[in-house]
């Protein structure tokens, strides 16, 4: 048998679409005609069955088209049928803002779909806060599912800029996009309450709607998220509805829950924010003594900002936590306004006030004190409770400092601080985790030492003494503390971290190595891992629910100095590798860091 080859032209496809082009613009054996928009279009019936579904049924054999020499599309401009009859005959698809319109709804008419996946592609591509409200009505008329989500999205990301600036066209909007939207976890830099006003001025300007669309619309609010007061004041007819007023109510009831509010979270008091951006509190960039600044950190496009709001005292040595979007900072040591370059505030004794931070309207209240004043102390939350063990204790009347054993619990239920287990020696300086309902208390120090004269922020009297290798575990059910296997490494002021579950312990101060160990609750065993490679102390430090740990600034030693670091280190528990992913808009040590919802 002769063998054959099968070889392909990739020009002939192209050259017969310019043949039956160059025929068309000649008005050469055309066998129907087209009219729309008072426009006649000449044009080849075969390739018009060939590339359209519609133009396939309509010169079908039983129809009264198949012979006609003209059709009329009434529904189509001569705009929309010029550009797609181009596309038809050369595969190139003129379009243009203020032509998609009418491109599309040929497109989308005479069942194009290579032209409709263009105009797909054309809007997602130019997507901005000029078009995206007109681009989502576009897409929800004529169902196009990537585009109408890409614009919801586009419409969240640049609603702060909107409501200001282009509020007619969110007025304009469909119901269906409004809806979705007013779902979104995400509306960065905008009031819930200027949310409420745009749904009812949009209700005002496209109702009256059905009773059922306007509570769905509605419903989608959060009124726990708008203060009292703007609710009171509030004033719509469809706000009267028994669905709408019982949020109304719920929402007037959360705001009257006191310091149980971090536990009676719902969905109408979330804010629309990123759950796991960081909270750097405090800490300083100088040896001048600690500040009231608080910085914002997003892991994902690794973006910095400070907040407007700042800590309502000058702090070092205390502890942060975060429960239910809200933020915690107990304890410390109090550094007086007026003190120069922090003088005398390891002088100062220790404090047992809470204050707790509300992200939702960028408030601080100060809250239930704790039983014990407290500083270089440990805290941490295990179902909803905060609890804060041991620490050093100055009095009011003395300058004796004294680690303590003690632990006690803040119930958010009641808002009061009750005693717990006393851990089995006094510990300050120490660090803890919870994992698998059990807290891991590790290292610190359990010295009783005199106070001497205190020197700048960087100034530390505890001298370069080691730490303790000792790790205890209470555990909640049956409330008693255990040993368990020590560290390796001998560790004060240093860090505790759960990813995966396994606990990972990192550097503290005045320690020869700078490697970090994992412990393993199940083999009750530590590991030493691959070291930091920035050895720093006195650095900020948070684990994502991703399981990577970042570690904020810090200060380190180098050429007989002390350095405050820039650094922001990752540390992938998965791989068991480090790598710095950015810097500090300025040097920072001795910050507090905490996972916590927060606004742009």
């Amino acid at each position: 048998m002769d063998s054959f080859s099968v070889l392909y032209s990739s020009t002939y496809r192209t050259g017969l679409l310019s043949g039956f082009q160059r025929l068309r613009l000649e008005n050469r054996m055309c066998d129907v005609v087209l009219e729309a928009g008072g426009v006649s279009f000449p044009c080849h019936r075969a390739l018009l069955a060939s590339s359209s579904e519609y133009f396939w049924a309509l010169f079908g054999e039983t129809t009264a088209e198949r012979s006609a020499g003209s059709v009329s599309l009434p529904l189509l401009t001569a705009e929309g049928m010029d550009a797609l009859l181009d596309f038809l005959y050369s595969g190139w698809l003129s379009v243009s803002s203020s032509s998609l319109s009418a491109v599309l709804q040929a497109a989308r008419y005479l069942q194009v779909a290579p032209a409709v996946a263009i105009c797909e592609r054309f809007m997602v591509d130019g997507l901005n806060a000029e078009n995206c409200c007109c681009y989502a009505n576009l897409a929800e008329h004529y169902t196009l599912t990537n585009v109408l989500e890409a614009s919801h999205q586009t419409i969240s990301a640049e609603m702060k800029m909107l409501v200001q600036t282009n509020r007619d066209d969110l007025l304009q909007l469909n119901f269906r996009s409004l809806m979705q939207i007013l779902d979104m976890m995400e509306i960065p830099g905008v009031q819930e309450v200027e949310l409420v006003k745009l749904a009812l001025d949009w209700l005002d300007e496209n109702g009256p709607l059905p009773l059922v669309n306007s509570n769905l619309l509605l419903s989608r609010l959060r009124f726990g998220l708008v203060s009292a007061s703007d609710i009171v004041s509030l004033n719509h007819r469809a706000l009267a509805t028994p669905l709408i007023r019982g949020q109304l109510t719920q929402a007037l009831a959360y705001h009257t829950t006191g310091s149980a509010q971090p536990i009676s979270q719902s969905r109408l008091s979330t804010l629309r924010a990123f759950s796991n951006r960081v909270l750097l509190v405090g800490g300083a960039s100088s040896g001048e003594g600690p500040e009231r600044q608080m910085l914002a950190f997003d892991p994902r496009c690794k973006k910095f900002w400070f907040l407007k709001s700042r800590l309502p005292l000058r702090l070092r040595d205390y502890s942060v936590c975060s429960v239910g979007g809200f933020l915690f900072v107990m304890g410390g040591q109090k550094v007086r306004d007026g003190d120069e370059d922090g003088l005398k505030s390891d002088t100062s004794p220790a404090s047992n006030q809470v204050w707790r931070f509300d992200p939702r309207f960028d408030s601080w209240q100060q809250v239930a004190s704790m039983l014990e004043r407290r500083s270089k102390f440990s805290c941490c939350v295990m179902d909803d409770i905060i609890y804060a063990t041991g620490g050093r204790h100055t009095g009011l009347d003395t300058e004796a400092r004294a680690s303590v054993a003690s632990v006690e619990f803040y119930d958010l239920a009641i808002g009061a601080w009750r005693r717990g287990a006393s851990m089995p020696r006094p510990l300050y300086g120490h660090a803890s985790a919870v994992l698998n309902d059990c807290i891991y208390v590790s290292g610190g120090r359990s010295a009783h030492t005199p106070t001497v004269n205190a020197g700048n922020y960087n100034s530390n009297q505890d001298g370069p003494r080691e730490g303790s290798k000792e790790v205890f575990c209470w555990k909640l059910q049956s409330r008693v503390w255990e040993k368990r296997t020590s560290m390796s490494i001998g560790r004060f002021s240093h860090r505790l971290a759960t990813a995966h579950g396994y606990i990972y312990a990192l550097l503290g101060m005045y320690e020869p190595f700078c490697d970090i160990e994992r412990y393993d609750p199940q083999a009750d065993q530590w590991t030493r891992l691959r070291p930091v490679p920035i050895g720093s102390f006195n650095y900020g430090m948070v684990s994502l629910p991703s399981g990577k740990l970042l570690l904020f600034g810090g200060r380190r030693w180098s050429d007989g100095q002390e350095v405050i670091l820039k650094s922001v280190l990752e540390y992938d528990t998965m791989k068991d590798c480090w790598k710095e992913v950015c810097e500090l808009p300025r040097p920072l040590m001795g910050t507090e860091c905490s996972l916590l919802p927060l606004m742009d």
